[in-house]
């Protein structure tokens, strides 16, 4: 997630950190260098000269040119502007108002609508809501049984409709089901086309007064860049939008479309696609992103992300276990699967402050294989073997191989590090479960 930007005020940071004394000419060649690196991003012209022009007025001025650390206070007046460029503030969805309220997805086909609405359906029953997944989209083949396959996956309901061939009919039924059966939220996915047309545009009008939808998102793909951001600029203009939601980011090396849409449509970004999995999908904070950009982690969203993933009496129960000494196997499983759902090897360093300097140093593709690795091993073994470590002679590591997929060496080196750890929690415990944790996190 932008890489390339990151990589190029990475470069241009550590520059002007590096003189002794700034200049107003330091301070426009730094400017250029940022320039070229939000053009090469895909960021809109116009967008990327407001922009620079903001900073080059705080920039160039007494507070800069004779502070102590001129380099870091040129860096802190680029991250507010990356605020102001991203929206400012997180925008919440609104749900508020009379049950059912209607959340219309809208936007081109392959943006990702359908699986976004899946996604949105979770993130809204974790919140405690009762959502309804609503398949408007009948040109598309097989979306609507594509809609009805993501509702089968996460358990949520989705209306079907026998009037399959009108999308109006699909809504008005939609809407009375929802009443009916106590749907506080429809979620609507609508048909979309490969280019904006009249027919789309008036079928998505008609739509949203019969709905009357409390959100209207605009789902787009980030990594089409400008192309996204025109597309944004129209649908807001002829249907109205509410709100954008970003796909694909976690896949978007340039990120042009995430820092000229808001800027371009005075629409807020609501949520970012991070992945494939239906729960890859996070609240948008401009903030939070404008720290990643720069370089400076997330640490708010590791540690909200770290909430929702470990189970605070999984969490007791296992420090019982540390105490005790009696860490399995199993509990080492269990363990790597929590962290898995945290997110990528990568992802995590790129949250955590001054650990995204090593993206470079580290095989993550690598590290994510010996992560699989180690849970394939452990899950060849029987629950006795998990339990009891000492059984598992040389014919035991055999069978432990060829059932993982793996060779017994990795087996061998598995128990080895796992024997490692029960010693160093036997250390770690006397000296408080604070730095076990750092221990277990950082190792």
């Amino acid at each position: 997630m932008f890489e390339k930007l990151q990589e190029r005020l990475e470069a241009t940071f550590k520059k002007i950190r590096g003189y002794g004394k700034v200049t107003e000419d330091n301070i426009k060649d730094s400017l250029r260098e940022v320039r070229i690196a939000l053009l090469e991003a895909d960021v809109n012209y116009k967008v990327a000269k407001d922009f620079l022009e903001k900073i080059k007025e705080k920039a160039i001025g007494e507070g800069v040119l004779t502070s102590i650390t001129p380099g870091q206070l040129f860096v802190k007046i680029v991250h507010e502007e990356l605020c102001e460029l991203l929206g400012q503030v997180n925008k919440p969805l609104d749900v508020s108002g009379s049950p059912p309220v209607a959340i219309m997805l809208i936007g081109l086909q392959g943006s990702g609508k359908t699986t976004t609405a899946g996604k949105l359906a979770l993130q809204l029953r974790k919140k405690g809501r009762k959502p309804l997944l609503v398949p408007s989209d009948v040109y598309r083949p097989a979306a609507i049984d594509q809609l009805m396959k993501i509702g089968q996956q996460i358990n949520i309901a989705t209306f079907a409709s026998k009037d399959i061939n009108d999308p109006i009919a699909i809504c008005k039924e939609a809407k009375v089901h929802a009443m009916k059966n106590g749907f506080d939220t429809m979620i609507v996915d609508t048909a979309g086309r490969l280019h904006i047309n009249d027919e789309m545009i008036e079928e998505l009008i008609k739509q949203k007064a019969l709905l009357n939808p409390r959100e209207t998102l605009l789902v787009l793909d980030s990594m089409t860049g400008q192309d996204a951001v025109s597309s944004a600029s129209t649908f807001n203009e002829k249907v109205g939008v509410d709100g954008i939601i970003l796909t694909k980011l976690d896949g978007d090396t340039r990120g042009g479309a995430a820092l000229s849409i808001t800027a371009v449509t005075g629409k807020p970004i609501k949520f970012i696609g991070v992945g494939e999995k239906l729960d890859a999908i996070e609240p948008f904070f401009p903030e939070r992103m404008a720290s990643r950009i720069l370089g400076m982690g997330d640490v708010v969203s590791l540690v909200e992300k770290a909430q929702e993933v470990f189970d605070e009496k999984q969490a007791k129960e296992l420090e019982r276990k540390l105490r005790k000494d009696e860490f399995t196997l199993e509990d080492f499983r269990d363990q790597l699967k929590q962290m898995k759902q945290l997110g990528s090897v990568e992802s995590i360093i790129g949250m955590i402050p001054g650990l995204n300097k090593l993206k470079g140093a580290i095989d993550f593709t690598a590290a994510e294989k010996d992560l699989t690795k180690t849970e394939a091993i452990i899950n060849s073994m029987t629950t006795k073997e998990r339990f009891y470590p000492n059984i598992i002679d040389g014919n035991r590591r055999l069978r432990i191989a060829k059932g993982s997929g793996t060779q017994v060496h990795d087996v061998n080196e598995l128990l080895k590090k796992y024997m490692e750890t029960r010693k160093m929690i036997k250390k770690m415990t006397k000296g408080g479960m604070k730095g076990l944790q750092k221990q277990l996190l950082f190792r």
